[in-house]
């Protein structure tokens, strides 16, 4: 094969915890991380010049080395030197469905693709824990990535235990086109408010692992339970960033007004999302939504909870 094309999915957050600062400058978290049936389409093809090319159909997003994605085949590259000589060198190739900006980790899922699919046209053989590995060098959200579904992300994220998979939920996605939320500046903002909350990470962290494991979000997944799942959605980030920006509060207000099953800001922000449990009632949440803001002013998705983040496309 000299190409190959994966669906690489968003991810949300269900469950979002920030339990204190770690040695490293990061914070040490404990979530519960979905992908979703909203994809980028990421290609991988083998070009004869012994370098690494990047297209992208979105004006917004980087074609150089700032790219995660560029970033991905970089780093597979330095670790497995011979390979361009012997295979060439690789186009990767873009089509952007996933909002730019959006706290979904389109950036992060798209590098995960792009390791997935060289480990395919390079033939490394290598197995989904080094991949991770790899994936966790270039940032927190790329491991969940690699094998997505339903897991709980632990450390600054890179730490994955995956869960049995949610089925039947659907979840209506929100952004305003214009808006955007720095996620530097979200989690330093919490750091500010609520540092003197944070408990010792090297003592307590294990124990607040163990406690996400028996609390009752875990019951209500590992039961399927839909209203008991939006019950129990959670982000520590909304405490600053709502305050902070007034119009993802609105929205906020306005998507949980709609009837379904919970409502939480994913990650950083500021994409919204509000739990269903049919995509009828999404559809009929989407519906509601459009009759207060219109296309240019949010945009709307409705997208199923996925069993993985990526998924090989047949030629």
């Amino acid at each position: 094969m000299d190409s190959y094309s994966l669906s690489a999915a968003a991810k949300i957050n269900l469950y979002l915890e920030v339990v204190g600062d770690r040695p490293d400058g990061y914070h040490e978290l404990v979530m519960v991380m979905q992908s979703v049936g909203l994809a980028d389409r990421v290609t991988v093809r083998r070009i004869l010049p012994h370098e690494i090319r990047l297209r992208c159909d979105h004006p917004a997003v980087p074609s150089d080395a700032t790219n995660l994605a560029y970033q991905a085949a970089a780093l597979l590259q330095q670790r497995f030197p011979k390979i361009m000589g012997q295979q060439g060198g690789v186009e990767i190739t873009i089509e952007k469905n996933i909002p730019v900006g959006a706290g979904l980790a389109g950036g992060s899922t798209n590098a995960a693709a792009v390791l997935v699919g060289l480990d395919l046209l390079w033939q490394l053989g290598l197995t989904q824990i080094e991949l991770q590995t790899l994936a966790a060098e270039l940032g927190s959200d790329i491991p969940f990535c690699i094998a997505g579904g339903t897991a709980i992300a632990t450390g600054r994220g890179e730490q994955i235990d995956t869960l049995h998979g949610l089925d039947g939920l659907y979840v209506v996605l929100a952004k305003a086109p214009a808006l955007s939320v720095s996620t530097p500046w979200a989690y330093k903002s919490y750091r500010q408010a609520f540092a003197d909350t944070y408990l010792d990470v090297a003592t307590v962290g294990p124990t607040r692992q163990d406690q996400l494991h028996a609390s009752p979000m875990m019951a209500a997944i590992g039961q399927q339970d839909g209203p008991a799942i939006g019950q129990h959605l959670y982000n520590d980030l909304e405490k600053v960033v709502l305050p902070a920006h007034p119009e993802v509060k609105a929205v906020k207000a306005a998507l949980a007004s709609c009837g379904g099953l919970g409502t939480l800001m994913s990650g950083s922000g500021p994409t919204l999302f509000t739990l269903t449990a049919s995509q009828a009632a999404a559809a009929g949440i989407v519906q509601q939504m459009r009759s207060r803001y219109s296309e240019s002013e949010l945009g709307l998705w409705v997208a199923p909870l996925l069993p993985s983040s990526l998924q090989l496309i047949e030629p």
